[in-house]
């Protein structure tokens, strides 16, 4: 976990989607050893995790298992992350699919689902955290989004679609929020080796392709991700909003 303490996340309420594995179980872990209020919502089942992280830091996080794609159930949850740690200042849209898929394969149902879990639940978690980081007087919104679009990569389009179109929701919400101290940035990782994507997609040969672009020739790990993710929580980056950080160990360049 990243070194850096930030004194104001302590007993912040923050809200973390897929909270449970992969590169957001990284996350809920970064933000309970800051000593933040962490409630977090996955599909599966947590509870070990979460039993593990309150034995770990004497901190316990809030686990609501459920499905983001579902409107109700996700403002339900959020709801339910206010009743138990007051308004939630930090939002964390982490929750992605980046499940591969050719053009001419997709239908409608396919489509609808990609987008319904990569862009629709960002819009009505932001919608939803609104009303509480304004009756809480600030907030920070980060929206995961991936360097897979800069790339222009195959294999994926609904899913890059859905990237770029999370920068772009990113900076109007950002301007729709700021006259309410609410900062809304984008977060886009570089090819991070979470067990899904050794699992599913990591190849030597791939692998070995992608960490030759990079100007940092190691492979990226969910902790990796930690520190950006606490930074744009934290007031230590208070004037920053409407931006896209970029965590990919230099394979794309910004600016």
């Amino acid at each position: 976990m990243p070194s850096a303490q930030y004194s104001d996340l302590k007993e912040a309420s923050v809200y973390i989607t897929g909270g449970g594995s992969g590169i957001g179980a990284a996350i809920t872990e970064g933000f309970v050893a800051q000593g933040a209020k962490v409630a977090f919502i996955g599909r599966s089942d947590a509870t070990a995790f979460a039993n593990d992280l309150a034995e770990k830091y004497g901190n316990p996080p809030l686990f609501i298992q459920g499905d983001i794609t579902d409107t109700g159930a996700l403002k339900a949850s959020m709801a339910q992350a206010k009743d138990a740690h007051g308004p939630i200042t930090c939002l964390i849209n982490n929750a992605a699919n980046d499940e591969r898929h050719r053009t001419q394969d997709v239908t409608e149902d396919f489509w609808d689902w990609m987008v319904q879990i990569n862009l629709k639940a960002y819009f009505f978690a932001c919608q939803t955290a609104l009303p509480q980081m304004q009756a809480a007087g600030f907030g920070s919104i980060i929206n995961f989004s991936s360097i897979s679009y800069m790339m222009g990569n195959a294999g994926y389009p609904i899913y890059t679609a859905c990237n770029s179109a999370i920068n772009g929701m990113t900076r109007s919400l950002a301007r729709e929020f700021g006259p309410d101290r609410i900062r809304v940035n984008a977060l886009a990782p570089g090819w991070v080796l979470t067990q899904k994507q050794k699992d599913l997609w990591v190849t030597e040969e791939g692998l070995a392709a992608h960490v030759a672009r990079q100007c940092l020739k190691e492979t990226l790990e969910p902790e990796d991700i930690v520190g950006g993710c606490l930074f744009l929580a934290s007031q230590s980056s208070k004037m920053m909003t409407g931006q896209a950080l970029v965590i990919d160990g230099g394979v794309v360049t910004t600016g």
